[in-house]
């Protein structure tokens, strides 16, 4: 998504996305700044492990000259994948990188197989670090190809929990032994600030996930620019629990620590019981989140000092208003929840006074478009609030200004041509404007979904559930999820004589290696017809807007699996009512509507 925000920033002289002074010449100038001014200061931390600034350089510099050592010959791009949990040496990476001009590659740890060969070829990676849990599914991504380079494999920060023995690399070398061959003397490097730092996966419109660019300017400017939002000093300490292969843990957790001095606490994924534990230990006085945390934490058991904590701000997207509101009383915390993208983008008035569900006022160069670029109509509302003229007011939001920060993306360019047509930035996201010019968020291009914080595409699900010998025709897509982010649909036109068994289907999708948990679908509907175009294509919009409601399915028969069962049930009319007031319940009610 593109970058908006809800919450009044601390400082109206935020400069827009794209405009920020930059902190230092390039990533390298910047460890380095950081040794002088802040060095004897905690810059990370790891369970009870601690790094100085001093040390986070230090060994920085030993990556580096690993990265150095090993950077593939020729003309082969200097790009190092990382397939690892959040541990401290996903951000040695980051710093060994920044000090030798390599890119990296944040490799999504939840896709395998091809998916994940896939992602590894498609960047022209030559290096590629792992850790011992996740080396077998590196491997078995690999295949017979080693991607053409060196794979290290760390056990330098096993927690117990890996099932690959005594940590011996089954695949590749140590990556322990690799470091402790080379030297802790910084390379004296000048990179540039337009050196890509790192290659983020987002998903597209296509079957595959795009590579977002982001050079060392990129990625220093957005850190000083959340800073200020934040206002991040060198006394804050930042909790990083979300994926470092996603931009929200980099651009909001990190990047404001290395811009101003901060500190970091790492955990190796999120746990809702963890996260209060983990902030008092650290005393974390921001974090990120992006999906449903807020509403995992939330739900954990209450106590009556939750609010004895060191937390200022917290900084994400998708929460519910409810959930904001609720977990800023629990924990006594300012909740900023934004919209924010890697490729960055849209930016609104956040001054403007608050309006409920809007993102903001949007700006003289934020429109709401059809496909040809024609501005959609207002939307209109009735008497309680409902919108009532979805189909028509509902468009992609684009910016008329340029693409802003975003640099394309890697190995790409038809995808970045289709997002920056015309001298436009156009964002893939949903939206609609009042008659006050209010910006409201409707959802996401329908060809890309986000479940629980993860941008995935719809299409290798949709090619996946093709595969049923009862499927005729099959096209997936995102549903709202009454808490936040999406929920995944199929709509599915069976083979002539064929009857749907709801529990052999959901036995057979979870027998499929290319389906992950997150990307089964929540919903089905199996239909007698779809609406198509006259080029005979499947109008998804429209099933977007139908969604599953029966009052808007007409005969089709509707199924859903819920959290926990292995088997697809009758979704009935009473479970619409009852899922419409969950969304009430959350103040998601315009999501029902749209």
């Amino acid at each position: 998504m593109s970058g908006y925000a809800t919450t009044p920033a601390p400082s109206s002289k935020v400069p827009a996305p794209g405009q920020m002074d930059l902190p230092a010449p390039d990533a390298a100038a910047l460890i380095r700044r950081n040794v002088d001014r802040f060095g004897d200061r905690l810059a990370l931390r790891f369970d009870d492990a601690v790094w100085t600034h001093a040390e986070y350089a230090t060994e920085s510099c030993r990556w580096a000259n690993l990265f150095l050592a090993h950077r593939p010959a020729g003309d082969r791009p200097f790009h190092v994948a990382v397939l690892m949990d959040n541990t401290p040496d996903y951000l040695f990476a980051l710093g060994g990188a920044a000090l030798s001009g390599a890119t990296i590659v944040g490799l999504n740890h939840t896709r395998v197989g091809e998916a994940l060969h896939r992602d590894l070829t498609h960047t022209h990676c030559g290096i590629v670090i792992t850790e011992t849990r996740h080396q077998g599914q590196l491997a078995d991504a690999l295949g017979d190809d080693p991607v053409g380079g060196t794979v290290l494999v760390s056990d330098r920060f096993d927690d117990g929990h890996s099932d690959e023995g005594d940590g011996t690399p089954r695949i590749g070398t140590s990556l322990a032994a690799a470091l402790d061959a080379q030297p802790a003397t910084d390379p004296g490097l000048e990179p540039g600030a337009s050196t890509a730092w790192t290659l983020i996966f987002t998903s597209g419109t296509s079957s595959a996930p795009k590579a977002v660019i982001c050079s060392q300017r990129r990625l220093m400017g957005t850190g000083a620019r959340l800073g200020l939002i934040l206002e991040v000093t060198a006394d804050d300490v930042g909790y990083v629990s979300m994926p470092l292969f996603h931009s929200n843990a980099l651009m909001v957790g990190w990047a404001p620590a290395v811009v101003y001095g901060a500190s970091v606490g790492l955990r190796r994924r999120f746990s809702a019981s963890g996260f209060l534990p983990d902030v008092r230990r650290y005393g974390a006085t921001w974090f990120n989140y992006t999906g449903k945390p807020l509403s995992y934490v939330l739900g954990t058991e209450r106590a009556h000092d939750d609010a004895d904590n060191t937390l200022r701000v917290a900084y994400g997207n998708e929460g519910s208003p409810q959930v904001v509101a609720e977990f800023a009383e629990r924990f006594g915390v300012k909740v900023i929840d934004a919209f924010g993208a890697t490729e960055g983008g849209v930016a609104i008035d956040r001054d403007a006074s608050p309006r409920s569900g809007a993102l903001g006022r949007a700006g003289a160069t934020v429109r709401v478009v059809d496909d040809s670029g024609v501005e959609r109509p207002v939307a209109r509302f009735d008497e309680a609030g409902r919108l009532i003229n979805a189909e028509e007011c509902v468009g992609e939001i684009v910016s008329t200004a340029g693409a802003g920060p975003f640099e394309g993306y890697y190995n790409n360019p038809e995808a970045t041509e289709r997002a920056t047509r015309g001298g436009w930035f156009w964002s893939g996201d949903l939206g609609y404007l009042d008659t006050d010019g209010y910006l409201y968020f409707a959802g996401r291009n329908a060809d890309w979904i986000r479940v629980d914080g993860e941008n995935f595409p719809a299409g290798p699900i949709a090619a996946a559930l093709q595969r049923h010998r009862d499927v005729a025709i099959c096209t997936v897509y995102g549903v709202p999820d009454e808490q936040a982010g999406d929920q995944v649909m199929a709509a599915i036109i069976l083979r002539e004589g064929a009857t749907f068994d709801p529990v052999a289907f959901a036995e057979w999708i979870d027998s499929l290696d290319d389906v992950g948990p997150k990307w089964r679908p929540r919903y089905l509907r199996i239909a007698t017809e779809l609406p198509t175009t006259g080029t005979n294509k499947v109008v998804t919009r429209t099933l977007v807007h139908h969604k599953f409601r029966p009052d808007r399915c007409g005969p089709d028969h509707l199924y859903v699996r819920d959290r926990g069962d292995d088997h697809y049930r009758p979704f009935t009319a009473d479970d619409a009512e009852a899922l419409r007031a969950r969304f009430a319940a959350a103040g998601r009610s315009r999501f029902w509507d749209l």
